[in-house]
């Protein structure tokens, strides 16, 4: 860069010498250097530098900046708190969460399954504590995904690709909450009681 940047610089003195004192003339002896070296070896490399910088100039001018980076959140770290051995840090609940996320895709899920999103702080202190919302959270029992399920395999009456995708295991694990408690807030404070849901 410093090497374009002075061969930039000698190129327009060089430019100013040729307007203003008509290098190669007799009376001129800078001139006459000038004249020399832009015809020499070194008037090559420059006038090259030179074609560098205005290409590198024309790039960055032509450079636009399409979308905002997407920025995710990678899921709380786990513990070995909660008897499934999933177990996570508790995630606040909050505002709603990045649609991009599986706390996001429960979250917009809920209403689908008769829960009011008022029950997502719920779903959210068992998940958080179970899996850490990782889809690939299994323990020594067998249990598996976002809602450790036992076997894992049970997710399949949710979607063929239980084992990878989310949004199957959040479907699954709605559908065992609505079933065997009624409600999130249900299943936590039956998780509260007996330390699994």
């Amino acid at each position: 860069m410093v090497t374009a940047a002075a061969a930039t610089v000698v190129v327009v003195a060089i430019a100013l010498l040729v307007v203003a004192g008509r290098p190669g003339s007799a009376t001129d002896p800078l001139g006459v250097a000038v004249a020399q070296v832009s015809t020499g070896q070194q008037g090559l490399k420059l006038a090259q530098e030179r074609q560098k910088v205005i290409l590198q100039d024309a790039a960055t001018q032509a450079f636009t900046v399409t979308s905002a980076p997407k920025i995710s959140t990678a899921p709380p770290p786990a513990s070995s708190t909660g008897p499934t051995g999933g177990g996570a840090t508790l995630v606040p609940s909050g505002p709603p969460p990045n649609p991009a996320t599986a706390q996001g895709i429960a979250y917009r899920m809920l209403p689908s399954f008769g829960f009011s999103t008022d029950q997502y702080g719920c779903l959210n202190n068992i998940w958080s504590r179970e899996s850490g919302w990782r889809y690939n959270a299994e323990n020594a029992s067998g249990a598996y995904g976002i809602p450790q399920a036992l076997p894992g395999s049970k997710m399949a009456t949710a979607g063929s690709d239980w084992q990878t995708n989310p949004a199957t295991q959040i479907k699954w694990g709605l559908g065992y909450i609505k079933g065997r408690y009624g409600s999130p807030c249900q299943a936590w404070a039956a998780w509260q009681a007996q330390g699994w849901y």
